[in-house]
């Protein structure tokens, strides 16, 4: 009887490691238009769509709110996990509109900044160039390299 328990047991981890496994693969896999990542915002209020467009004109990350389309450049991924590594520290989203001034200080403000890596805006369409800060920090995390918090309000992301 003993040995047909250590056998359960023995089927049941590599039941959950190769699951694991199955998981991880899968989320790399997906991030594409025929299979987007299915995200919410940080507080988990709004549900969204999110993918690479590597065939683009620049290579876009295209996100997809509803009927809406907004497109970052997509190096923002890489730049943006270099910026928090740099940081090293807890950084708020501060997510606005375009037409509203970001927070100093957050992701949304460095999406916008001179400073950043494209010397400017990450998005790229004019109108919809905002929410840096909302809809970019999710896919980081969605690709296991940051931490975000899930409250109601005032959320941060740091690196992994």
């Amino acid at each position: 009887m003993s040995g047909e328990t250590n056998e359960m047991a023995r089927k049941k981890t590599a039941t959950k490691k190769t699951a694991t496994k199955g998981t991880k693969s899968a989320a790399t896999k997906q991030g594409s238009a025929d299979s987007p990542w299915q995200l919410t915002t940080a507080p988990g209020s709004s549900e969204f769509e999110a993918y690479r467009d590597a065939a683009a004109d620049p290579p876009a990350l295209v996100v997809q709110v509803g009927k809406t389309e907004l497109r970052y450049h997509l190096r923002c991924i890489k730049d943006l996990h270099a910026m928090l590594k740099k940081h090293g520290d807890w950084v708020p989203l501060g997510g606005a509109d375009e037409q509203k001034p970001a927070a100093e200080g957050s992701v949304e403000a460095w999406g916008r900044s001179a400073q950043n890596p494209v010397k400017g805006w990450y998005g790229l369409k004019k109108g919809l160039r905002g929410r840096f800060g909302v809809y970019v920090p999710p896919v980081l995390e969605a690709l296991g390299l940051v931490e975000l918090e899930h409250g109601a309000k005032n959320n941060r992301v740091r690196a992994k």
